[in-house]
């Protein structure tokens, strides 16, 4: 196990960050751990690497019904013996799925640490996959994807995914469709187990009341006990198609839900402090950006309008988001296009480029100010593969982003403004 302390005395500028003793072990874990003893309390956070872009053809949905199922009963402990025992010690277990992983998180006091590490043990080493927790899973699945159908934003947002990455498994919801998930059996959900939730490749971070020597011990009696994982699928690399189009999901509803997206780069390319720098001032400024100010101050066209970059392993997107009436859908498109490419035009101007600087360093910090969030940070920038002093350059980095590196950034990413649109609603004008 490689196992990396870090201590994080100031995100603000140059948190010092040092390697920890090397711990002895060969289950390959790599944790990251932060010794906090104020408050007796532990955070564990963890990604296994491989997700929803890992479900069989036909069957999407089977990795987030995995990670709904791990704390459903483990070892001989059925469903309800299982969350009265996490209940009695006010043990915080939970996973999830995304596209490329599958996580989880377990809070714990420290005085109940050692019972909370064997249940989170059982969970990923011994689920028991009951016929009857797979079936209220299942339904409850159901039902919410009977509830999203009559939902613009989802529906809006799975349309989106569709179209722009149309034959490549991010095309797919990842919590399945009632076709899919109907046709998952727990032969599925077994044979997904055994090939993502194994020693392979995940992360994790510890953050709280222990030392080195005890994470390593609850590491290895968490993790060291399962198996190494097989090789994943190959997840192509891919682009958002169909830039340009407008496409529109019939709903009977008075507003329209806009989704729209455009190229985008990694969380571990070079360019995406510039990128994020570029997109904060187009969009991703909460009450300060290009779209903010243009979109809802100027023009009331909608109550909020927004960007973001999502990176994933195959891909990257700048994605947006608005509503707005349906006879104003296409003044706000133009609107966004406009400014968008107004944007890339001009450049932003040297005090926009300073204030979003300022923000981005300023409020950095707020990102680890709680034990559950420090560990989860920790564990996306090592899923990232962004290095251990991350954290003490990211500032630096930001800081560092000059109008030459914004405009190389908007050249490889939205350089000729085209977007695939996505409106759910009954758009008059779009």
């Amino acid at each position: 196990m490689n196992a990396v302390q870090v201590d994080l005395a100031d995100t603000r500028s140059s948190a010092s960050q040092t390697l920890a003793l090397p711990v002895p072990a060969a289950s390959g874990i790599e944790a990251w751990h932060v010794e906090s003893p104020v408050v007796p309390l532990i955070a564990l956070s963890f990604a296994f690497e491989g997700g929803a872009a890992q479900d069989p053809e036909g069957k999407a949905g089977v990795a987030q019904m995995l990670a709904r199922l791990l704390d459903e009963g483990a070892g001989d402990l059925v469903s309800d013996a299982f969350q009265e025992r996490l209940a009695a010690r006010a043990i915080e277990l939970s996973f999830h799925a995304g596209h490329d992983s599958i996580g989880g998180s377990l809070k714990m006091l420290v005085k109940h640490a050692d019972e909370a590490i064997d249940l989170l043990a059982l969970a990923l080493a011994k689920p028991r996959f009951d016929p009857d927790a797979v079936e209220r899973v299942r339904g409850q699945t159901l039902a919410g994807l009977r509830y999203q159908q009559n939902d613009p934003g989802v529906m809006a947002s799975r349309r989106f995914f569709r179209e722009g990455f149309a034959g490549h498994p991010y095309s797919r919801p990842s919590s399945g469709t009632p076709e899919s998930v109907a046709a998952i059996t727990r032969d599925d959900l077994v044979a997904m187990h055994r090939r993502l939730i194994g020693r392979g490749g995940i992360k994790v971070a510890a953050v709280g009341a222990i030392d080195a020597a005890r994470l390593a011990d609850a590491l290895n009696r968490a993790f060291g006990v399962l198996d190494e994982t097989a090789p994943l699928e190959a997840v192509p690399q891919t682009v958002v198609q169909d830039l340009g189009r407008r496409v529109v999901v019939d709903l009977d509803v008075p507003q329209s839900v806009i989704r729209f997206g455009m190229g985008g780069v990694a969380w571990r390319d070079p360019d995406f402090i510039p990128a994020y720098v570029f997109n904060h001032i187009f969009g991703g400024g909460s009450f300060t950006s290009r779209l903010f100010q243009e979109v809802r101050e100027k023009r009331g066209l909608a109550y909020s309008v927004g960007t973001s970059l999502v990176s994933h392993r195959a891909s990257a997107i700048t994605w947006g988001y608005t509503a707005t009436k349906n006879e104003r859908v296409g003044e706000a498109m133009t609107v966004i296009s406009e400014e968008l490419n107004r944007l890339i035009a001009e450049g932003p101007s040297d005090e926009e480029l300073q204030k979003a600087k300022d923000y981005l360093t300023g409020s950095y910090a707020l990102g680890f100010d709680t034990s559950t969030k420090i560990a989860h940070q920790l564990v996306q920038i090592a899923f990232e593969g962004l290095g251990m002093d991350y954290i003490a350059r990211r500032n630096t980095l930001v800081a560092d982003v000059t109008q030459a590196d914004i405009r190389r950034a908007a050249a490889r990413t939205v350089a000729d403004g085209r977007m695939l649109v996505v409106a759910a609603g009954r758009p008059t004008d779009f």
